[in-house]
């Protein structure tokens, strides 16, 4: 598949399939998952262009029924997560775990250090999506998870994770910023 190249979009205009996932995928669409999209697509339809993403989080997990949120941030988010964490609190559960959950040093799996005669916390994704199954959170909120360790919690985690902040420290936690930038692009295409 290569749906970025096309000119047509005939999916999105005239409803047309040009694959084969159609049916199984109508197939999946079921309980939970069902009222996952028609809950999703029905504050597309009444928040379109009026809420923020924050809004919509809590929209979401109030029409999902959800009463405990999880929130796995990394420690140079830690404001952002405490904002988010007050904000969230006034209508949730909220359980917040930090990405050097556990002060494990890098040394004890090798990893590369940013100094290497010093001691470092490594991040911690799966302790900290371990730790939120153990709070039995019911959507978790992933807030500037490091490429890699945001694959590794979402794999662990047991409850539906959704991403609120990406990060990207070169363009202040917004990465599409990049694809926006005739400089970057004239570079990335060389």
């Amino acid at each position: 598949m290569k749906c970025a190249m096309c000119a047509t979009n005939k999916c999105y205009k005239k409803n047309k399939d040009c694959s084969d996932t159609k049916e199984r995928a109508l197939d999946e669409y079921i309980d939970d998952k069902r009222k996952m999209h028609y809950v999703s697509s029905s504050i597309e339809e009444a928040y379109y262009m009026k809420v923020t993403r924050i809004e919509e989080v809590i929209i979401f997990a109030k029409k999902m029924g959800y009463q405990t949120l999880g929130i796995a941030y990394c420690i140079g988010l830690q404001n952002e997560a405490r904002i988010l964490s007050k904000i969230l609190s006034k209508d949730f559960i909220v359980h917040s775990v930090c990405c050097k959950i556990g002060g494990v040093d890098k040394s004890v799996l090798e990893l590369p250090k940013l100094k290497p005669d010093e001691k470092e916390s490594m991040c911690n994704p799966i302790g900290q999506a371990m730790e939120l199954n153990n709070c039995n959170t019911e959507l978790n909120l992933a807030v500037g998870l490091c490429i890699g360790h945001d694959i590794l919690f979402n794999e662990y985690s047991e409850a539906p994770v959704s991403t609120l902040i990406v990060k990207d420290r070169v363009l202040s936690h917004n990465p599409a910023g990049a694809l926006y930038s005739d400089y970057y692009l004239r570079d990335a295409k060389k």
